[in-house]
């Protein structure tokens, strides 16, 4: 004998066997497989997602080459214009220096005029800028230009500019074979009334050139290397993504009625996109879980309910409304019945509002005064020795109306395995941090068997009482309990009785 409270009873028709499949009018849930063009545009959506993917590494990759090659060739200008002012200031003052003297450095004897210094300082000439000499506002002596360079000594422009300055002088000039950076030196030996100027020269696209080249360098480099990341990002995407194709596969093969399909997991794989699988699947474990469970349920009840529907149908089928005592009997045999499926009913929609979370009210509740409130309520279900054993002076967030509803449904149970003089206790207390009420009884208990399938729906033991319930009482208080967040315990001895135990979290979040 059990405390499993469902009933397979059948008063007029035999129960169908459990394992046989639904039919038609039982299992409507139907879904049509994914057919080709689904399949297309879902791999089409899955490339594109790739594309943008690839996109975005090879645009992130390309801006990062501009803006590093940019600044470098930045960079190198700068050094460039450094290097040329530097070399301008230490020409010019070696020119000073030899000048101020007046001692002619290759022959150690002085200068014998102004045109001396001119030749000297344009014999003096480096390969990587241009001299030019001027006396008495006039070109007089010009070293050899570094390529085909003319320009500044037929620009009437640079000569005005540059010809008749009467102190160090630095600027800039345009000239047709580019810009020139110039410092021009008023030269002279004392006593010679010429006067001239020795101009330095330094073409900045020489100097330059490194920079563009380098710069230019750069950017072939990098473009062939944001090419070939790319194309490793395809590669890389292409891997990286295919979990998400089989979810996307996955879905789309699972229907109404077929729910055992399952994205594969590579072996080792710890990662977000591994842990999106497992958890796509432990989903669909529990909606299959649940899918099966809502079509187990829907077919014991629809068994429970056709069974008095067939006995009323009978009954009606062979009633003789000319016989008053037939009528009457029939009438109290439907009414009966009648009250049999309200109460079905009534416990199907408990089962089903107690496993709605967004319908629990929990509360503040002062759990003493709740156990002393439920033993005075109890004590008026059956003639037995009812026992308050102990009570938790503490203080949890529950919903007193559940959890009233859940011990009153397990005290009941109780009463159903024993009899007037058997000893039914109820008691809480607090273990761990956790919040216990139970209810126990010296009943038959439960035998070890029967444990697995005490709080299925619609199941009892096969020794359990007759009883007018369907079977849900225990499903209903399982079901309190986890929406608590907590859950049943059952302890039971054959022939020494059961207790029952919510077992449940002090704060119900």
């Amino acid at each position: 004998m059990t405390h499993g409270e469902g009933s397979r009873r059948s008063r007029g028709e035999p129960v169908r066997d459990h394992d046989q499949a639904p039919s038609e009018e039982e299992a409507t849930i139907a879904s049509e497989p994914a057919d080709g063009g689904r399949s297309r545009r879902g791999a089409g959506r899955a490339t594109a997602a790739r594309t943008r993917i690839v996109g975005w590494v090879l645009l992130l990759a390309l801006g990062s080459l501009g803006v590093g090659t940019l600044v470098t060739w930045l960079l190198l200008l700068d050094e460039a214009d450094r290097r040329i002012e530097t070399a301008l200031d230490s020409r010019t003052a070696e020119f000073a220096r030899v000048t101020g003297t007046g001692i002619d450095p290759t022959t150690g004897r002085p200068f014998g005029s102004t045109d001396e210094i001119l030749r000297w300082a344009i014999t003096a000439a480096r390969p990587d800028e241009t001299l030019l000499g001027y006396l008495d506002g006039r070109l007089r002596r010009e070293s050899r230009p570094a390529g085909p360079r003319t320009a500044l000594r037929e620009d009437p422009a640079f000569t005005a500019l540059v010809s008749s300055v009467r102190r160090p002088t630095r600027g800039t000039h345009h000239s047709a074979d580019g810009e020139v950076r110039w410092s021009a030196l008023p030269v002279g030996p004392a006593g010679d009334p010429a006067c001239g100027v020795v101009v330095i020269g330094r073409f900045t696209d020489q100097e330059y050139g490194f920079a563009n080249g380098a710069a230019r360098s750069t950017a072939v480099v990098g473009v062939a290397a944001a090419l070939l990341t790319a194309a490793g990002a395809w590669l890389v995407t292409g891997r990286v993504l295919r979990p998400v194709r089989d979810v996307a596969t996955t879905a789309r093969a699972i229907t109404g009625t077929d729910l055992s399909h399952r994205v594969p997991q590579q072996a080792g794989a710890r990662d977000e996109i591994g842990e999106l699988a497992g958890t796509v699947n432990a989903m669909l474990d529990r909606v299959q879980t649940g899918t099966e469970a809502q079509l187990r349920f829907v077919d014991d009840a629809g068994h429970e309910l056709r069974t008095p529907i067939t006995i009323v149908r009978g009954h009606l089928g062979v009633l003789d409304p000319n016989d008053p005592e037939d009528v009457s009997g029939t009438v109290a045999l439907v009414d009966d019945e009648l009250r049999r499926m309200e109460r079905l009913v009534s416990e199907m929609l408990a089962l089903t509002r107690a496993r709605q979370p967004s319908l629990l009210r929990p509360e503040d509740v002062d759990v003493a005064e709740l156990t002393r409130d439920l033993f005075g309520k109890l004590t008026g279900l059956a003639d037995r020795d009812w026992l308050l054993q102990s009570v938790a002076p503490v203080r949890a967030r529950i919903d007193p109306d559940r959890i009233t509803q859940a011990v009153v449904a397990l005290a009941d149970n109780a009463t159903r395995f024993t009899g007037p003089g058997d000893r039914i206790a109820l008691g809480s207390e607090v273990v761990d941090g956790r919040l216990r009420i139970w209810v126990s009884d010296t009943g038959p208990g439960v035998a070890p068997e029967d444990r697995p399938r005490v709080f299925r729906r619609f199941a009892r033991g096969a020794d359990a009482p007759r009883s007018d319930g369907a079977g849900l009482g225990l499903s209903v208080v399982e079901a309190i309990a986890t929406t608590h967040g907590g859950r049943v315990l059952l302890e039971s001895t054959p022939g020494c009785g059961a207790t029952f135990t919510l077992d449940l979290p002090r704060d119900v979040r």
